[in-house]
């Protein structure tokens, strides 16, 4: 199982051999620790709970829920397994997982980006701003139809935009620095500086 959580840091970049500039997004990842174990026996399903990072009042269930770990995790993820093999828990992972030239996917929640219009949100053209224009150009326009006298549900129209779960794939390591617990990642990565995101491996 090759996955990590850990927060984003930023953009940078990085000259590769043939000096050509690489946009890198740095994130500090891990460690992670292993907070639960479920099994098909036990819960219907194969999977392994992963905690991240140290937070603050932790409820009692939580706190209850993580103490055979010995972690105060700010952060629980479940990743689906086809067979957690000996893992148990407690057990940490870092960065070390991956090396240069690994293809990861990260999922992470988009920049939220409020109330926009359906040219922002939708890319919409405007309107013509003379012979009739009337200044609203803007404005969707006409969203009906003469039958069946009605929107459609799914019509793109002005709404809340942004902050959404987004999965980025196929992103390449160029960068890993196990002192710092640092990866470099080829790209972008969606969300906000000090965003948590997943970084999930392929399997060998």
């Amino acid at each position: 199982m090759k996955t990590l959580i850990g927060t984003k840091v930023g953009m940078t970049q990085i000259l590769g051999e043939d000096g050509e500039a690489i946009p890198v997004t740095l994130i500090k990842a891990g460690p992670v620790t292993v907070t639960q174990v479920k099994t098909v026996e036990t819960d219907g399903y194969t999977a392994v709970q992963l905690g991240y990072g140290n937070g603050k009042n932790l409820s009692n269930a939580v706190a209850g829920h993580v103490k055979k770990a010995g972690v105060t995790p700010k952060t629980l993820k479940e990743v689906r397994v086809e067979d957690p093999g000996e893992m148990k828990v407690g057990d940490a992972f870092d960065v070390a997982l991956f090396a240069v030239g690994d293809s990861v996917d990260v999922t992470g929640v988009s920049k939220g980006k409020g109330f926009a219009g359906t040219i922002k949100r939708h890319n919409y053209n405007r309107q013509r701003k003379t012979h009739g224009g009337k200044g609203d150009t803007r404005k969707v326009g006409s969203i009906g139809s003469m039958y069946p006298q009605k929107i459609f549900k799914g019509k793109t129209m002005a709404g809340h935009m942004g902050h959404e779960r987004v999965t980025v794939k196929n992103l390449t390591v160029v960068y890993v620095d196990t002192t710092d617990g640092v990866i470099g990642l080829k790209g972008a990565v969606p969300g906000p500086r000090k965003g948590v995101v997943s970084i999930k491996g392929e399997e060998k």
